[in-house]
């Protein structure tokens, strides 16, 4: 039988959200309802909220997110009622030519759930990167489930469903970090921070931060950083050389993703390092880059889409080394808010005041 719950919606591009009733149906053949305990705000809920991931309004927020599987459909065997889990957004197919050639992070044919979560009025909600999770419960594919450790503070926990996983991931997974390299990273919000703290766990030898914003860089030390560059003040390419003997970086992680950090990037790394994107840029953004430089440079150049992680490989590992106190996953959790405190959360992460608001809603 299906059952109201309180969500928060973006109904129009230009409207504040709002919290409403929604309906989620009783789950199908494949499909879990989870009971959500928090969820992270992230950046892509306010891109979704502004219509720049499309415009399937009104879209239900929220996907940052782990809580407890209330109920599951036919031939669900991975997870059961009452297992604690992360969300992710990533449940692989096993089958399209990215799996079966043994690359499943790039899976081509990822899986949502087939039923609709909608109004009270009959209208279907588009969740948020096919989770929603802004809401008491939500309908998901058991393939966007997770199990992991019943002891992980949810509001923590449910961080690595998106931004913490994709800066570490882009440290660890992409980017392959050891301990004798020199890293930066551009841009130290959440997923930049993610990246300092995935390359402090593995041990890298140097860790140069850099923003703008010198609270960041103070945050950016926090997660391991040992030395911060701040653009404002310096030239980003200039002062990273001058970190690493005149050499650039090993690694260099660009968490914000616009032409002229990914230019600092290119050409603040080693001759042979490698550039890692993570931050996401907007469909106009171009690079206009002499390709004799290019050539002349080696090293790869990479994107990492959700740190190439695989949720089920990698949440429920660093779940444990956090509850083992070797990495501070707590300290992405700036403050803990209620449904109705989203708006102002939108506005306190546009500011730069928070590195994640998390909603708890049990």
């Amino acid at each position: 039988m299906s059952q109201t719950v309180r969500g928060v919606i973006s109904r129009k591009k230009g409207l504040p959200v709002e919290v409403v009733d929604i309906v989620i149906p009783d789950p199908g053949p494949g499909e879990v309802v989870v009971d959500i305990s928090a969820c992270g705000v992230c950046h892509t809920d306010m891109t979704y909220r502004d219509g720049g991931i499309n415009d399937d309004y009104p879209f239900l927020l929220g996907h940052e997110a782990a809580g407890t599987v209330e109920a599951v459909g036919p031939g669900v065997t991975a997870v059961e009622p009452g297992d604690f889990v992360i969300l992710n957004w990533r449940a692989v197919c096993g089958q399209c030519r990215a799996c079966k050639r043994g690359r499943p992070q790039y899976c081509f044919d990822t899986f949502n759930a087939e039923q609709k979560m909608t109004l009270t009025d009959g209208t279907e909600l588009t969740p948020a990167l096919g989770i929603g999770a802004f809401t008491d419960k939500t309908l998901v594919h058991s393939g966007q489930c997770t199990r992991i450790d019943p002891r992980a503070d949810p509001a923590v926990a449910g961080l690595l469903g998106c931004g913490v996983m994709a800066g570490l991931g882009a440290a660890v997974n992409t980017a392959a970090v050891t301990r004798d390299d020199t890293v930066a990273v551009i841009g130290c919000g959440g997923v930049g921070d993610a990246a300092i703290a995935g390359s402090a766990l593995v041990g890298a030898k140097r860790i140069i931060a850099v923003d703008t914003d010198n609270t960041k860089l103070e945050w950016a030390r926090q997660f391991g950083a040992t030395h911060t560059v701040n653009a404002r003040d310096t030239d980003v390419v200039t002062a990273i050389q001058d970190l690493t003997g005149g050499f650039g970086a090993d690694v260099v992680i660009d968490a914000v993703g616009r032409p002229e950090t990914w230019t600092q990037a290119f050409y603040a790394r080693d001759l042979a390092g490698t550039v890692v994107l993570v931050g996401v840029p907007t469909p106009d953004m171009r690079i206009d880059l002499p390709l004799l430089d290019f050539f002349s440079r080696g090293g790869a150049l990479k994107s990492s889409w959700y740190g190439d992680c695989l949720p089920e490989r990698d949440f429920p590992t660093l779940v444990d080394l956090y509850l083992q106190g070797r990495l501070p996953l707590e300290k992405f959790v700036s403050e803990r808010i209620a449904l109705d405190d989203i708006e102002e959360a939108f506005e306190k992460m546009h500011a730069g005041k928070v590195l994640r608001s998390v909603v708890v809603l049990s």
